[in-house]
């Protein structure tokens, strides 16, 4: 899910920025700095339009976080969504070398912050944008937008009233969707359902038993490193770490994280069962494991499992086929976590109701979405999901204005080429505003 912190418009470079920022004394700045500010802000018209070099625009230390590739391609998107850049509205700045532009664009505004380099480059190092407007903005605009896209798409905006789920807004809210990790909000379910229990404490400490393709948090580290269940669970949900995911889906139990989901009223379990690890995944879509894939799809629900019991110590991270990923999406039809909008907001109801500040907390970690369009909720918790063509983003919030809960949920897939990851989680985000009005 890193896929969406670039969406941000270039998250990633906000890191080396903050930390150059906080590494400087603030020094009196000179007005050419000032002047060198304003003259960026106004320039991030011509820039948002392909009209100046990218190269003029960034500094060295941007370019290398962010290539250019990415930039245009990402420009090119909030282009097409929001219309070409207009004008500057706003520039606020304290100290001539950080601040924020608010920039208008044919269809609505964002809100942008820029950190321009100090003495003779003033080129910028650092460009964020903080969260989006739009102009006239509608829950039917969005779901034009979303039928236009390529392949199939789905998304729902329910309030939740205890057990009662109640749409707001929606469109194919009862189809199903290949969900990639978003299907860890069932882990985790059935983690805080056995704390509750008092078969487990969020404290206790565990092996990381189980290696994956995984995130910064658990990549290369030794087997068996011991971590506390409150640490995988944060894991798994803030980063989508998989070795996390998997030593937690063997150790609370496949057969008791299905009948989870079967709890939540999920509308066709079946389609998850068994329910794949990471690695189980991973290895059957690879090319060295075609033999068993075809015994794995041809088989029902038990021939399913006795497969995957017979072949657990081949079906493991080292025999994983790395260089079958590349290029198209692979068997998002078939071999996959399937949730419709409906079923991922019954699934948010239920960890709801578990009564469990740290399954909820966990879900705070990574919000999803920019700061702005956080600012409306007194909770927002998130999980997505991507794989080459697949992309889901559901968030759970209780909105401030009033204190009702609320789940906003939507889900692309394209079996054919990869989706775009900044395209969805822009009308996520506009869901998400229009949810909060």
């Amino acid at each position: 899910m890193y896929r969406f912190l670039i969406l941000a418009l270039l998250a990633a470079a906000s890191v080396p920025v903050s930390a150059a920022v906080q590494a400087e004394p603030a020094p009196q700045i000179p007005t050419a700095n000032e002047a060198a500010f304003d003259m960026r802000a106004r320039q991030l018209v011509g820039l948002m339009n392909g009209k100046i070099a990218y190269s003029d625009y960034f500094a060295p230390q941007f370019q290398q976080a962010v290539s250019e590739r990415q930039f245009r391609g990402i420009a090119a998107n909030l282009l097409a969504q929001y219309g070409a850049a207009v004008e500057v509205e706003t520039v606020d700045t304290a100290d001539g070398r950080t601040g924020t532009v608010k920039l208008r664009f044919e269809k609505g505004t964002g809100t942008i912050a820029l950190s321009v380099l100090p003495g003779g480059d003033r080129r910028v190092d650092g460009l964020f944008l903080r969260g989006f407007t739009v102009a006239n903005d509608s829950f039917d605009s969005v779901a034009a937008e979303l039928s236009a896209l390529s392949g199939r798409t789905g998304f729902l905006v329910a309030e939740l009233d205890g057990e009662a789920i109640r749409p707001v807004a929606s469109a194919n809210a009862d189809a199903a969707f290949a969900v990639g990790s978003t299907f860890k909000l069932y882990i985790l379910d059935e983690l805080a359902s056995q704390v509750r229990a008092g078969k487990r404490k969020w404290s206790d400490v565990v092996p990381l038993a189980q290696l994956s393709f995984s995130s910064a948090a658990t990549a290369n580290w030794p087997k068996d490193t011991p971590v506390t269940l409150q640490t995988l669970a944060n894991w798994m949900i803030s980063v989508s770490d998989n070795g996390a995911t998997d030593t937690l889906l063997h150790l609370l139990g496949r057969d008791a994280i299905e009948a989870r989901m079967r709890a939540t009223g999920h509308s066709d379990p079946s389609r998850n069962i068994p329910f794949l690890s990471t690695v189980e995944a991973f290895a059957l879509k690879g090319n060295n494991f075609a033999d068993l894939r075809a015994k794995f799809l041809a088989g029902g629900d038990e021939a399913q499992r006795r497969l995957l019991d017979a072949n657990a110590d081949q079906l493991v991270l080292s025999n994983i086929d790395g260089v079958s990923f590349g290029g198209t999406p692979r068997f998002i039809e078939s071999l996959e976590w399937f949730a419709t909008p409906t079923d991922l907001a019954r699934a948010f109801a239920d960890i709801k109701a578990q009564g469990s500040p740290e399954a909820m907390a966990a879900m705070t970690i990574n919000k999803g979405v920019p700061p702005a369009a956080a600012a409306d909720w007194a909770y927002l918790g998130y999980k997505g999901g991507s794989e080459l063509g697949v992309l889901s983003m559901s968030l759970l919030g209780q909105r401030k204005v009033d204190g009702k809960w609320f789940v906003v949920t939507a889900s692309w897939n394209n079996p054919d080429a990869d989706v775009a990851a900044e395209t969805l989680s822009g009308m996520t985000t506009r869901l998400l505003a229009l949810a909060a009005k």
